[in-house]
């Protein structure tokens, strides 16, 4: 069995919408990493990923098993249970995942300087230029 997943995996005040580059929904990058120890259950995703509804949850469940991301494993016996793990296909998104992090994380700055300077620009109806 994994180790339990760190409630604090995800800075709450991170805007994840400021990665430049998703696979899937907002989320999808998130439930990926959760992923990355092994198999978990819905509501083992549902401790660091505390700001997602259990509707979008399922939501992007669902889309990263269509995508060939995540399979869903349901037993019955001895237990109800319903279990989500990566694939192979979703495995080989953990690289790319970590240097888009690293990435963000370089940039944290600049991002926020001109997720900022955007909104207040929309914000005043007048068009502005990121460079």
């Amino acid at each position: 069995m994994a180790a339990p997943l760190d409630p604090d995996m995800f800075d709450p005040v991170c805007p994840t919408d400021l990665m430049p580059i998703r696979t899937g929904d907002k989320w999808a990058g998130m439930i990926i990493r959760c992923l990355e120890g092994g198999p978990r259950r819905f509501s083992e995703l549902r401790v660091p990923l505390r700001g997602i509804t259990a509707k979008v949850l399922t939501q992007s469940l669902r889309a990263l098993e269509r995508d060939g991301y995540v399979t869903r494993t349901a037993q019955t016996h001895p237990v109800r249970r319903t279990e989500y793990a990566l694939t192979p296909l979703g495995a080989s998104l953990l690289g790319p995942l970590a240097a888009l992090c690293a990435w963000a994380e370089e940039h944290w700055d600049e991002l926020l300087d001109a997720r900022e300077a955007g909104t207040a620009a929309l914000a005043g109806g007048k068009p502005f230029s990121a460079g």
